[in-house]
């Protein structure tokens, strides 16, 4: 089942795209969701799992590199293609799209710096992997920070008394990183590199951070637990602790002086993604409910016949499609504009989620009790919409930030 697609000008690779994800998403993606949903923490990620034969596929066919520009040779999607890819992907699985953004993580901030070394080290090796050994991840949560520290240009962000948990100090030529992430670190314990964001100067407050690119296999690095939680199970989390492990002083890609304008840049596009990935995942609910609603028989003829249900479907459509056009609209021009409108990523993430929650909850509804069992793949995609309303920094915080934003870009007296 799929969507009329209203963009009349799509190109026939863009469509070739459409099709060829959302075919691995169904026949791939969907049924080692469900497995790994099963599982404990501990299983998802042990050797030979479900999460790693899919990882090790999208990486056989590339998809890692989708943020990766293609003169490194990722495949670098524009725009466009990228919402059409995450959408998809996401129509599968939530999580498992969440673990394959946050994977270039590391080659993606390297690719904007263009350094040879960072090139040759980083994202050659990341580009060339075909079996999801060389896994990244964005360390950014603290046990002490929430989504405050999503927040920049913020009066939270420049507060002398708030300061990251995590610390960098320099020793000659390199760095000494001390501390621990919170247990929301996406992919955390499985990366084998990190994109880790860390305190440099704690008398600017969050503002006085940097961001290293950090090798989490080495000596002084431990992982905690893999987060337990009710959604998106088949996306490892956990925390990583850091004793005296270093990063060379050229692999502490991001200062303070830049720290701020680099945090807003990543928000803008972790969050306009967020909005493609949600739309999929109401996508995924409203289609289930649909054809449910067409083989459930009540007071004699399918359920789908009565107003109410009627009622409900065309609601969850129309959320659905102004989740998608507006997604769109706001990763396109956010990939396109330096720098990003970061309001706009975040009015796209917390109406996509919310819709994504809406919808799902609407559906499970629709599916009446058996709605509520592990037997309907319903029950799970609730679960993973409702992980979206505090992924990515909590939806209340995130527009707080937002509001900022406009309030600075406002020229009203």
């Amino acid at each position: 089942m799929g969507y009329q697609e209203l963009a009349l000008q799509l190109t026939d690779e863009q469509v070739a795209l459409k099709e060829s994800v959302h075919k691995f998403a169904v026949n791939v993606v969907r049924p080692a969701a469900g497995e790994l949903d099963r599982m404990t923490p501990e299983e998802v990620i042990q050797k030979g799992s479900p999460f790693w034969t899919v990882m090790k596929q999208m990486y056989a066919m590339k998809y890692h590199t989708v943020l990766i520009p293609d003169e490194y040779g990722g495949i670098g999607l524009d725009p466009l293609s990228l919402h059409i890819f995450f959408e998809e992907l996401s129509y599968g699985s939530a999580g498992l799209t969440v673990a394959s953004g946050v994977a270039c993580f590391p080659s993606f901030y390297a690719s904007m710096l263009a350094e040879d070394y960072l090139t040759d080290n980083i994202i050659i090796p990341y580009v060339n992997c075909t079996d999801a050994s060389n896994v990244g991840c964005w360390a950014i949560t603290e046990p002490d920070h929430g989504s405050d520290i999503l927040m920049p240009g913020t009066e939270f962000f420049h507060d002398r008394k708030i300061s990251h948990s995590i610390k960098a100090v320099k020793k000659g030529e390199r760095w000494l990183i001390n501390g621990q992430t919170s247990a929301w670190v996406s992919c955390g314990p499985v990366a084998t590199t990190a994109a880790l964001f860390v305190g440099i100067d704690s008398a600017q407050g969050m503002a006085g951070g940097g961001i290293c690119l950090i090798d989490l296999t080495q000596k002084g690095i431990s992982r905690g637990k893999p987060t337990n939680k009710i959604g998106q199970r088949d996306l490892p989390q956990g925390e990583i602790f850091f004793d005296n492990a270093e990063v060379s002083e050229g692999y502490m890609i991001i200062d303070p002086e830049s720290y701020e304008s680099m945090s807003d840049t990543t928000i803008a596009i972790a969050n306009a993604s967020m909005g493609a990935f949600f739309t999929g995942v109401a996508r995924a609910a409203y289609e289930l409910a649909l054809q449910y609603a067409k083989e459930r028989v009540q007071g004699g003829k399918a359920i789908v016949a009565h107003a109410t249900i009627k009622d409900k479907l065309f609601d969850m459509f129309r959320k659905i499609e102004t989740a998608r056009a507006y997604s769109r609209a706001a990763l396109v021009y956010n990939l396109n504009t330096t720098p990003p409108l970061v309001e706009y990523s975040i009015a796209s993430k917390t109406h996509c989620t919310q819709v994504a929650f809406e919808v799902a909850n609407e559906a499970l509804q629709i599916h009446g009790g058996y709605g509520l069992t592990k037997d309907y793949l319903i029950e799970k995609i609730f679960r993973d919409a409702r992980a979206g309303l505090i992924e990515d920094g909590s939806n209340y915080s995130l527009a707080l930030a937002a509001a900022d934003a406009l309030l600075k870009r406002t020229d009203i007296k």
